[in-house]
C-alpha cells in the first residue's frame, strides 16, 4: 500500500490543521532605537523600514506596536556623549532611561526589555573597559551591573546584557536584588557569536569598534559545546531567559539549547538577516513576505520561544492576514 502523505496537503484548510509549528504575534519582540534630540524619525540606511526615534516621537511607534498585538520591545540607546567608561549608559537621565519612563506613560502594559551593553556609549566602541588595548572583564561587569540598576530604576521590566563578559549575570542579579528589584528579570545574550551578520546594526547603533574586533569576548562561530557551557553558566547565575544570537545561521544552537535545557529560549534574528532579505526583495529576487515568514518560522521550529526581529511589525500584520 502506498503511504499517501499528500492527502494532508490537499487544501490550505487541512494543511493548517496539521501544521506542527505555528508562528504567533505573541512570539515577537520589536527592537526600537532611541536617540537624543527632538522631532526625529529617521530611517536607518542599513536597515530599510527601521528608524531612529527621539523620545518625543516614540508615541508613534508605541502605538504601532500596541495595535499590532506585539507584547514587548527591546530598547537600544544612542547617546550624545561617549567616554571611555560609558558614563551616559548609567545616567538616570540618559536616553534609554528617559525613553523607558516615556513608554511606560504611553503604554504601561508594554513589556520593556533593555539591551545592556557599553559599546554604544564608549568612545572606543567596545563592550567593556579598555586598558592597554585589552577589554578588562571584572571592571566591565561592575559597569554593566550599574547600567542594569539604572534601567530598572527607570521602570524596565527585563534586563538583557549583551556584552558577553564572564560573570555579568550573577553581578546583575545581585545588584538588582540589593536595590529591591527582585521582580526585574534577566534575558541573557548567552550564546552571542562573533558574527559578520551584525554589520547593519553597528551602523544603526553607531557602535563599530575603533580598534580590533570583539572575538575575545563574543563566541567563535565554530563552537557548539562552548555555547552550552555559556548557557548553563548563565542559568546557574540567575538568568530567566537565555538567548542565541544570531538566529538563522545558528538554528542548530537553538535546537541544542532547547533539547538540553528546560528553559525559555530567545533568538535574535539580527540586522544582517533582515538587510539581506530587504536587499533581495528590492531587486525583485524574492517574495519578501514569504521568505521573511519562512525564516521566522524556521527559528520557531528550531526551538525558540521568543524571536527578536526587525520584521516584527510587518510579520504581525502578515500573520493576521493569513487568518
Amino acid at each position: 500500500m502506498i503511504k499517501r502523505n499528500r492527502r494532508l496537503r490537499e487544501r490550505k484548510e487541512i494543511r493548517d490543521l496539521v501544521r506542527e509549528t505555528t508562528l504567533s504575534v505573541k512570539d515577537l519582540i520589536f527592537p526600537i532605537f532611541v536617540v537624543e534630540g527632538e522631532n526625529i524619525k529617521e530611517e536607518i540606511s542599513s536597515l530599510p523600514g527601521t528608524y531612529h526615534y527621539s523620545i518625543d516621537r516614540l508615541e508613534e511607534v508605541v502605538e504601532e506596536v500596541k495595535s499590532s498585538g506585539i507584547r514587548g520591545i527591546i530598547l537600544f540607546g544612542l547617546p550624545e556623549h561617549k567616554d571611555s567608561f560609558a558614563s551616559s549608559a548609567y545616567d538616570d537621565n540618559g536616553v534609554v532611561q528617559r525613553a523607558i519612563r516615556k513608554i511606560k506613560e504611553l503604554h504601561k502594559d508594554l513589556w520593556i526589555i533593555t539591551d545592556v551593553c557599553m559599546c554604544q556609549y564608549t568612545n572606543h566602541g567596545h563592550c567593556g573597559i579598555v586598558e592597554d588595548s585589552r577589554i578588562i572583564n571584572d571592571k566591565s561587569v561592575e559597569i554593566i551591573a550599574k547600567i542594569s540598576v539604572s534601567h530598572a530604576r527607570a521602570g524596565a521590566d527585563m534586563i538583557a546584557p549583551s556584552d558577553m563578559m564572564d560573570g555579568r549575570v550573577k553581578a546583575i542579579r545581585k545588584a538588582l536584588d540589593k536595590e529591591g528589584y527582585e521582580s526585574v528579570s534577566i534575558m541573557s545574550y548567552s550564546a552571542k557569536y562573533s558574527s559578520a551578520f551584525y554589520g547593519p546594526f553597528r551602523e544603526a547603533a553607531h557602535s563599530t569598534p575603533q580598534f580590533g574586533d570583539r572575538k575575545t569576548y563574543q563566541m567563535d562561530p565554530g563552537n557548539i559545546k562552548e555555547a552550552m557551557r555559556e548557557i548553563e553558566g548563565d542559568i546557574e547565575e540567575g538568568a530567566d531567559i537565555i538567548m542565541v544570537k544570531p538566529a538563522l545561521s545558528y538554528l542548530d544552537i537553538i535546537r541544542w539549547a532547547k533539547d538540553r535545557f528546560d528553559y525559555p529560549i530567545a533568538a535574535y534574528s539580527v540586522s544582517g538577516e533582515y538587510a539581506l532579505i530587504k536587499a533581495a526583495a528590492e531587486k525583485g529576487l524574492v517574495d519578501e513576505k514569504a521568505i521573511a515568514l519562512e525564516m521566522l518560522l524556521s527559528i520557531k521550529r528550531a526551538g525558540a520561544d521568543i524571536i527578536i526581529t526587525y520584521y516584527a511589525l510587518q510579520a504581525a500584520e502578515w500573520i493576521k492576514e493569513d487568518f
